[in-house]
């Protein structure tokens, strides 16, 4: 399987980059294409003697996207960036999948435009994998849309059902939608709506979940808007950066401390294993044609040795095919999409009722 890595991606790029890469030739059986300044990729190859003989493809790229820069000026004036010409790669079939610690406004953006979006999908979303106390869940989306209507949360909560079956291996999921509170009439327009088509479609939807429910692990699937997303996700980063210096802190007060650290270190090492961010590599961007991994920004080596890894899986696993067919298959009946059918469905006879019951007073008033 070959992957397409962007070496230019990242705020310690391309030497983090190449030094995941060259892990993850050696650990998994894959081949790697690197785009990017081939100089600067060569160059930092060359730090490692048997890098020829490793399954490296170089191809050149004369553009840098810079992490600051706008996802329009990108699109405008970088159409020759190690970004665009990595998912074009991609998107010729000279590769599987791609996988970028870049600009993530910029790699969704030449995302969405190069490999397109899958049939039944309005906007593409960025799936990341939260540490519970059950196993994993699947929190979408964290980034990728600020602003979204009620059918996009819907496409989502399909999108996520999928991943959390085939990735996580869930027979059934249970997905949840993230909200200010448990009743179905809590939360704002949007959220109100998507509770209804959810509750409609053929996932197993357990309703609306508080913030507090989120790491608990009663939901296989959390689905949100990006900004909700995107908030909780580096709230979740910094209140984890927190806990961990203050634990060094209580481990190293005094020799009694640190005799406790080192009788709990393997339980200790294993626990912040799971909390890793670097541990999954990177998040799917799931909706569009083809398999595309956005790393964090600061990842490092490790983590892209398994932002490669977890796009190798999706591949395997046909991730993208079992999303269209979920939504194809399952959701497209006759000439309009599921949701706006359930929409019309659910929503007329409330408007109806209501208006059925302000004529009602206005008789009584006349009256």
């Amino acid at each position: 399987m070959k992957i397409v890595v962007d070496a230019m991606g990242g705020d310690h790029a391309p030497g983090s980059i190449v030094e995941g890469v060259v892990m993850a030739v050696k650990e998994c059986d894959v081949e790697i294409v690197l785009t990017g300044l081939s100089g600067l990729i060569e160059a930092e190859l060359s730090k490692y003697e048997d890098w020829i003989d490793l399954p490296i493809e170089i191809v050149h790229a004369e553009d840098v996207v810079e992490m600051h820069e706008t996802p329009s000026k990108v699109l405008r004036g970088k159409k020759k960036s190690s970004i665009k010409v990595g998912l074009d790669l991609v998107k010729n079939g000279h590769a599987s999948a791609f996988v970028s610690a870049g600009n993530t406004g910029a790699v969704l953006a030449f995302a969405t435009f190069t490999l397109r979006l899958l049939k039944g999908v309005d906007r593409p979303a960025i799936a990341i994998q939260l540490p519970t106390l059950k196993g994993y869940s699947v929190l979408l989306d964290a980034g990728a849309n600020v602003d979204c209507k009620s059918s996009q949360l819907f496409q989502f909560g399909i999108m996520g059902h999928s991943f959390a079956k085939y990735i996580h291996g869930k027979t059934t999921p249970d997905v949840g939608l993230l909200s200010i509170g448990e009743e179905d009439s809590k939360g704002n327009e949007v959220t109100r709506e998507a509770f209804h088509l959810l509750k409609n479609s053929h996932v197993k939807f357990i309703g609306n979940l508080e913030g507090k429910e989120v790491y608990k692990g009663n939901a296989d699937v959390i689905v949100c808007d990006g900004f909700t997303g995107n908030v909780a996700l580096k709230i979740s980063e910094s209140l984890a950066e927190m806990i961990g210096e203050n634990l060094k802190l209580i481990f190293m007060a005094n020799w009694v401390t640190k005799l406790g650290y080192y009788l709990i270190k393997p339980h200790f090492l294993k626990f912040k294993k799971m909390v890793d961010h670097s541990e999954t590599g990177g998040a799917p961007l799931l909706g569009v044609n083809g398999v595309c991994i956005i790393a964090h920004g600061g990842s490092s080596p490790k983590a892209i040795k398994n932002a490669i890894i977890r796009a190798k899986e999706l591949v395997e696993k046909k991730m993208n095919g079992h999303i269209r067919d979920d939504i194809e298959s399952n959701l497209m009946s006759g000439k309009e999409p599921f949701w706006k059918q359930i929409k019309k469905i659910t929503f007329t006879p409330d408007k109806e009722e209501k208006n059925s019951d302000i004529s009602k007073d206005s008789e009584e008033d006349k009256s």
